[in-house]
């Protein structure tokens, strides 16, 4: 039995001394314990803005530029002549189709004319001799007419047993098979050349909306850091429809005069310029916070006080944004951690090295983000 009461009691010494553990943690001469936030500072700039929007898209051949070719009439493949990515003159052979069709239906349209003008020259004797109606000579005009048709179609769709380019070009795309069945119906060979070519952009409406022909463009390839630019060019066209699929509006730039030459299918980044202020107030985009449906930054006063500050973006870039309303040039802002800070939070050590909104933030500083009632006492005695 006193062992089952001991054993009873355990449960609550550990919670006694639980207890007494935090009451000692809470000690009022140790005070309550601050929570603290690195955080770095930097200086809103003034100055000229050029407001961008970033654009990711590919490299695509230009309209009047690329010839899509396939089969004249079902047949079979019998040879490939070339592949992918292959440089080729105009004429150069690129697929040859299986010819005995061809040439026996050329032959058996031959034969449909010579049947034809027969048949038309007898009728043409006929009506002469007062012997057959005038619309029997019509009738075998018609039909000598359809058999030349179908002769030049079938000669024509001889030809075109083997596939050339029409144009000179690179081969973007190749869909036949040796021995595989093919219809005209089914595209086999895309040629394109490579010298005309264009920058096809995705955005989306709101965006292209403030797009427009002829705006400058920075163009660039490469991922975030190493990413490098290789020229400038403009736009050339916005599109006035939305995509059905991608419900984003196409933008189109020209691809040449750049540094270097382009692939077709190769991934580009863009900015295009949409507006220009000659003086505005700006910080790095890392200093804005979301604040409902607007955003706030968090200003540091002379004695390195923050005060959170809602401001009206006017505009911003890969880097840096435009304040329109809230923020004057000069004022000093809290770049990183600013999304750990709260109202009245002390930042100790800020540092003399004023950066605008193009370069890097002042270097760290340590910020004190009080809670509840000392984030607006920062100074309130001690209770006993």
């Amino acid at each position: 039995m006193n062992w089952m009461t001991s054993r009873a009691l355990h449960p609550i010494a550990v919670v006694l001394l639980g207890a007494f553990a935090a009451c000692k943690a809470a000690a009022p001469d140790e005070g309550p314990a601050v929570p603290h936030v690195t955080a770095t500072t930097g200086v809103a700039a003034s100055g000229p803005f050029r407001e961008t929007i970033t654009m990711i898209g590919s490299v695509v051949p230009r309209s009047g530029s690329v010839a899509l070719l396939s089969a004249p009439a079902p047949t079979r493949v019998a040879n490939v002549l070339t592949v992918v990515g292959q440089a080729v003159k105009k004429g150069a052979p690129l697929v040859e189709f299986e010819r005995a069709p061809f040439e026996a239906r050329a032959a058996s349209a031959d034969a449909a004319v010579q049947a034809a003008e027969s048949a038309h020259t007898r009728a043409q004797r006929l009506v002469a001799q007062g012997i057959a109606a005038r619309k029997d000579e019509e009738q075998a005009a018609a039909d000598l007419a359809r058999a030349k048709a179908d002769a030049v179609a079938a000669r024509r769709e001889a030809q075109l047993a083997r596939l050339e380019s029409p144009i000179d070009g690179v081969v973007t795309k190749m869909n036949a098979v040796l021995g595989a069945s093919v219809d005209a119906s089914q595209p086999l060979i895309e040629v394109a050349d490579p010298r005309a070519l264009d920058l096809l952009f995705l955005v989306s409406p709101e965006d292209a909306a403030r797009i427009h022909a002829g705006a400058p463009v920075t163009v660039s390839v490469g991922q975030n850091s190493d990413a490098a630019v290789i020229g400038k060019t403009v736009v050339r066209e916005v599109s006035g429809a939305v995509d059905p699929d991608s419900r984003a509006v196409s933008v189109r730039a020209r691809g040449s005069d750049l540094k270097r030459a382009l692939r077709i299918g190769e991934n580009v980044t863009a900015e295009v310029t949409v507006a220009e202020f000659p003086k505005a107030v700006m910080v790095l985009i890392k200093a804005l916070v979301p604040d409902g449906e607007g955003f706030k930054v968090f200003v540091v006063d002379e004695e390195g006080v923050s005060h959170q500050t809602p401001v009206k973006v006017g505009g911003r870039t890969a880097t840096s944004v435009r304040i329109a309303e809230g923020l004057k040039a000069g004022q000093i802002v809290v770049v990183e951690g600013a999304f750990g800070m709260t109202d009245g939070g002390k930042i100790n050590g800020i540092s003399d090295d004023e950066d605008d909104a193009g370069g890097d933030p002042a270097p760290a500083a340590k910020a004190t983000t009080p809670k509840g009632d000392s984030a607006k006492k920062p100074d309130a005695a001690k209770k006993p």
